[in-house]
């Protein structure tokens, strides 16, 4: 709701604070006062275009600031503000300055806060509502007719928009699988080739390092079988080294007991001989780890060149060609059974868009029971505000399929006949002045406020209106007050007389400057506001009794 409005300097507005309440606000004031320089001024708050001309003469910049209630979470407004990155407390009014410099350009900023223009329009419409004659936003406009019935109907469109999303998965899938076995079916003659060639290979992980850790030893023992042949000669045989050592213990063992030092010569040797049987056996067991086949390092060495030439044609690693193997395969399993993968999705599919199109007709029908019971709420509003020749209906029909969605198949539009027998057709084509305004009315209030801002601005909706339809007006309009903030602008007496706030617009002119000031009436001067507007410059006591007898029917 808007709470304050702080104008500086906007064409004949020199300094003007306003404070607005809950209700049925109602600004009045003779023809040309500046009600329109108001309107202008908070226009430009909410995102209008920022012309230099609003500059007051003489000024370097006109400064506009609008205050409104904290947003409500969950609100649009609250999300398009955090979603742009601006930070605002929780609870903290919504401060919004635009400023616009005599020399051209403007800024705008939301508590402190620099943001666009767009920005500023697009959570400026969530905030106020302004409807006049040359409105073409809110009901005029075909894209919220749809979510406004909705509302109206208490439609529930979730059903429709889970079904919507499990028949999108659905075709994705597959989308997906076609494309990739179209993919695949290209290579299949590739992939055929080169299967057959892994598994005719048949890699196991680890093998090329089993495979060079033996090449290598075979390799060595190649090198050096002629060094260890001559090292087995020199220990072992009749005329090895060993057996001469055993010869000579057999000697020394017969002499022990000629010198003490010959028994411990005989020991020494017993312990060299011992030595020497662990270096013929180390030496025997190196023999046989280090012996080598040829044919057997041959084959080793054509394994190993195999396996590393068909990793470097893959660009893998040797150890991952047995995985490659598995992975090739499975790519060509799913091609020779892709068609029953497809037929499989194709019924998945088939069954989500079965499923989308129950949920949106069902919607189609909920909308079209909707739609007719809102033509004959608007019609029972037609008659009192002197429409009682216009017709209306809520038109909906099946959009084209590129336009279905969540929310539906339906194309939603509301449209009017004012003449009988003339065709229907858009409300914005159709209706003008005050006729638009009080169509806009109509609607407002057989939707009960479905979809409405917190703060609605009604220009002159009684233009060319008097009596008992401007007493209707003046109703309804109170009537909406109940739940949201309005604001009107206007020339009937029986509409200010149905305000809880009344503010007065008045020009006023020193000899050299003209300035347009806005203040809010007691009960006394409202009763002599509305007695002007009865009766024009000169105001009777006949027109103050009348204005009397207004305000008490209120």
């Amino acid at each position: 709701m808007l709470t304050a409005l702080s104008i500086r300097d906007v064409v004949l507005i020199e300094a003007l604070d306003l404070d607005f309440h809950h209700g049925l606000g109602v600004l009045t004031g003779e023809t040309g006062a500046g009600k329109s320089i108001l309107l202008d001024a908070l226009g430009l708050a909410l995102g209008a275009r920022g012309d230099s001309s609003l500059v007051r003469h003489g000024a370097a910049q006109a400064v506009v600031t609008a205050t409104f209630d904290a947003p409500g979470a969950g609100s649009v407004a609250l999300a398009m503000i955090t979603d742009n990155g601006l930070a605002i407390d929780s609870g903290d009014a919504l401060i919004i300055r635009r400023i616009v410099k005599a020399d051209g350009g403007s800024r705008a900023f939301l508590n402190d806060q620099p943001i666009s223009a767009t920005l500023l329009r697009d959570i400026g419409a969530q905030l106020v509502e302004i409807h006049g004659q040359h409105d073409d936003r809110g009901l005029l406009n075909p894209r919220g007719h749809r979510a406004l019935l909705d509302s109206f109907g208490a439609i529930n469109v979730s059903a429709t928009a889970t079904a919507w999303q499990a028949w999108r998965t659905a075709e994705q899938a597959l989308t997906g699988a076609r494309a990739e076995i179209e993919t695949e079916a290209r290579d299949r003659e590739w992939l055929e080739h080169n299967v057959a060639e892994l598994q005719a290979l048949a890699p196991e992980p680890g093998e090329e390092e089993t495979l060079a850790g033996r090449r290598a030893i075979m390799q060595r023992g190649e090198k050096i079988t002629g060094d260890m042949q001559a090292v087995a000669d020199l220990l072992d045989g009749s005329e090895g080294g060993l057996a001469r050592l055993r010869q000579a213990a057999r000697v020394l063992d017969r002499l022990t007991n000629d010198h003490p030092l010959l028994s411990e010569a005989l020991a020494a040797l017993d312990r060299a001989i011992i030595e020497a049987g662990v270096v013929q056996e180390k030496v025997d067991a190196a023999a046989e780890a280090l012996a080598f086949d040829p044919t057997q390092l041959e084959a080793d060495e054509a394994r190993l060149f195999e396996l590393r030439a068909v990793a470097r044609k893959h660009r893998v690693q040797p150890d991952d060609l047995a995985a490659l193997t598995q992975e090739l395969a499975a790519k060509l399993d799913r091609i020779d059974r892709g068609s029953e993968g497809i037929a499989a999705l194709e019924r998945a599919a088939q069954a989500a868009e079965a499923a989308y199109h129950a949920a949106a007709d069902a919607l189609t029908s909920a909308r079209s029971e909707a739609a007719r019971r809102l033509d004959a709420a608007v019609k029972g509003e037609l008659a009192p505000l002197k429409l009682d020749a216009a017709r209306f209906q809520t038109v909906v029909a099946r959009a084209g399929p590129d336009h279905w969605s969540a929310a539906g198949k339906d194309r939603v539009e509301f449209e009017i006949s004012t003449n009988p027998g003339a065709p229907f057709a858009p409300l914005i084509r159709i209706a003008s002045g005050g006729e638009l305004s009080r169509f806009i009315l109509a609607l407002k209030v057989a939707l009960a406020e479905q979809g409405s801002a917190a703060t609605m601005i009604f220009d002159e909706i009684d233009r060319g209106v008097g009596g008992a339809v401007a007493s209707a007006i003046g109703d309804r309009l109170a009537r909406l007050a109940l739940t949201t903030q309005l604001l009107v602008v206007t020339h009937s007496p029986q509409v200010a007389a149905r305000g809880s706030h009344h503010f007065f617009i008045a020009k006023s002119n020193d000899g050299t400057v003209t300035r347009t000031g806005v203040g809010i009436l007691n009960d006394a001067e409202r009763r002599e506001e509305i007695a002007r507007m009865l009766s024009g410059a000169t105001v009777t006591d006949e027109a103050r009794a009348q204005a009397e007898r207004l305000l008490e029917v209120v």
